[in-house]
């Protein structure tokens, strides 16, 4: 795995985190105070760390592996 993978792997990872984020706090956003951060960020940052994992398994077409 070359360093373009690497790159296009986390740039997905990112979205996927970012995607994730924003679709849970639209489901407690009665008040961004109330939000729990702290189970809402964990959450995007498992399925960043799923986005990868999937990469490595599957290969990215961007990065040509």
């Amino acid at each position: 795995m070359n360093k373009t993978f690497w790159k296009c792997a986390l740039i997905r990872a990112l979205r996927t985190f970012c995607q994730t984020l924003v679709s849970l706090i639209g489901t407690d956003a009665v008040n961004i105070i109330s939000i729990d951060w702290l189970t809402i960020t964990g959450i995007a940052a498992t399925t960043a760390l799923l986005s990868i994992l999937t990469s490595i398994a599957t290969g990215l077409p961007e990065s040509d592996i």
